[in-house]
């Protein structure tokens, strides 16, 4: 079994709850299709970064992660509730678009 470190243990656990709470969220600017890629936690469990996928055009993209900031406050108070830290970190969401640069190599070899 590989050697995990405690942050990328609280990362895993981080994502985990992030994304529940997000498939939660009532906001009608997050779409159906997004998901939480990754999370990487700073070693003094500060700050998070949140790796988010959106499929869809821009303005999608646009509006859930204006969506997501908005809703910041509940999501750290959330992920206090649910993961048992002294401290909950901070949230930084960015755009991931691996999903979707695999979808589109999916259709390239398909299309071959």
């Amino acid at each position: 079994m590989a050697n995990y470190s405690r942050t990328d243990r609280v990362s895993e656990e981080i994502k985990r709850e992030l994304s529940a709470i997000i498939r939660e969220l009532k906001d009608p600017r997050i779409p159906q299709m997004i998901s939480v890629v990754s999370v990487r936690v700073t070693k003094d469990l500060k700050y998070a970064k949140a790796g988010i996928s959106v499929m869809g055009d821009e303005k999608v993209k646009k509006d859930a992660f204006a969506a997501l900031k908005s809703a910041g406050g509940y999501i750290r108070k959330e992920i206090s509730r649910r993961v048992n830290l002294r401290q909950t970190p901070e949230f930084t969401f960015v755009e991931d678009d691996s999903i979707e640069y695999g979808a589109h190599i999916s259709r390239l070899l398909r299309d071959l």
